[in-house]
């Protein structure tokens, strides 16, 4: 590669935060049963397929209907019980949307977009819908029809399955859907046994600490602890995937004295991990109960996704106390006072004005000693509780960010 020189790159991984979009020159295109890999000739299938025999059948059907020279394809776990018919029209078709793919590449001229990841419904139906649902409900004609008009051409058996939503009772209202996207946005979550765990994602990793709450079980602590940290080893692992959190996350379970017992722990995780999409790892127990473990992260979190930074905080979720926005007014009130300002209004919260009347009643007096200045309090109701305002002489003229400092 030179500079200048033109390259077709597919985006893996969307930007996060302050990190930039992840590009690689090594093209996949995902089908329904395949992964058509136009750079590359290896064959493979996918790790979650079982059996040795199985595994070596799929991939010798592979081989057999892959063109010589026409790059490489791996077999995906929904592809395991298809016909060699099925796979090989899935093949043609990726194969003519890669033609299709080049050919605007040679004409479009550098930076630009030469083709889009399929609409977000129709990738969740070729990712997760199959024989193992019982039926997908959807409350929305057009969805539906796009939903059918897929499902048909790559999976007709799956059509009878799709239904339409048709009640009184709105659709994730019914299935408790609304509810869980609220509960993912919250630090605390319960678990069954009483205790809870508490999620705090960071720029550098997500801790999840785990607690027992009023749980006490029975006269054993140990016991209690080891029941609330399996409650907990389940639920985080579906928390992840809830959340779709990714990356560096750290557990702190309560700590057992047991070895035994904190291998119950790591195995139970493990299990749960096991049944996510994305790549996970779970290390040892630590000697001060913590589990360091990675998961895969190929786009924001929930959380990123659906929020944005408070404006009123700057996204800390902290605002300063009343009595610290105190202290600034002294201090921007001094400055006021040697800049000659002799009549000063300064608007505030009722929570900082309550703090001025009942924890500091002779705050005024004393700053008007000081400073020499007419001071007047008043509080206002439509401020943020970290907000003030001053006011200066009969025209009350706003000097805030004259004698502020941000």
């Amino acid at each position: 590669v030179r500079k200048g020189h033109e390259i077709l790159v597919q985006v893996t991984k969307e930007p996060i935060s302050t990190k930039g979009p992840r590009l690689t020159a090594q093209v996949s295109l995902p089908g329904r049963f395949l992964v058509y890999m136009p750079h590359s000739s290896h064959v493979g299938v996918s790790r979650k397929i079982d059996g040795r025999e199985q595994r070596s059948r799929l991939r010798a059907m592979a081989k057999e209907m892959l063109p010589p020279d026409s790059g490489g394809i791996i077999v995906r776990t929904v592809g395991e019980e298809v016909t060699k018919e099925t796979l090989e029209r899935e093949f043609q078709r990726l194969h003519a949307n890669w033609k299709k793919i080049r050919r605007r590449a040679k004409s479009q001229k550098a930076p630009s977009r030469v083709h889009g990841e399929a609409h977000l419904i129709s990738g969740v139906i070729r990712d997760l819908f199959s024989n193992k649902f019982d039926g997908l409900t959807v409350d929305s004609p057009e969805v539906h029809g796009e939903i059918s008009e897929y499902v048909s051409n790559v999976a007709p058996e799956l059509l009878e399955r799709i239904r339409m939503h048709d009640g009184p009772i709105p659709l994730f209202d019914e299935h408790g859907v609304e509810e869980e996207i609220r509960k993912a946005f919250q630090r605390r979550v319960d678990l069954p046994s009483g205790g809870y765990i508490i999620v705090e994602p960071t720029e550098a990793l997500v801790s999840i600490d785990v607690n027992t709450g009023r749980y006490t079980g029975r006269k054993d602590p140990e016991h209690t602890i080891l029941r609330t940290n399996m409650d907990a080893a389940r639920e985080v692992a579906r928390q992840l995937r809830l959340r779709d959190v990714g990356g560096i996350i750290v557990v702190d379970f309560i700590d057992m004295e047991s070895q035994d017992n904190r291998d119950k722990v790591l195995q139970e995780l493990r299990t749960h991990l096991g049944r996510d999409r994305a790549r996970t790892k779970a290390f040892e127990v630590s000697s001060l109960g913590l589990i360091e473990m990675t998961r895969q992260r190929v786009r924001p979190s929930l959380f990123q996704s659906l929020t944005e930074p408070c404006s009123h905080c700057g996204g800390s979720g902290r605002v300063s106390s009343p009595a610290t926005v105190v202290r600034r007014i002294e201090r921007a009130l001094v400055r006021a006072s040697a800049a000659n300002e002799r009549q000063v209004v300064v608007r505030v919260h009722p929570e900082v004005a309550l703090q001025v009347i009942e924890a500091e009643p002779d705050f005024l007096k004393r700053l008007r000693g000081r400073t020499k200045i007419d001071l007047d309090l008043r509080d206002d109701p439509l401020l943020r509780e970290d907000e003030f305002h001053l006011l200066s002489g009969p025209s009350e003229a706003d000097v805030t960010e004259k004698y502020v400092t941000r």
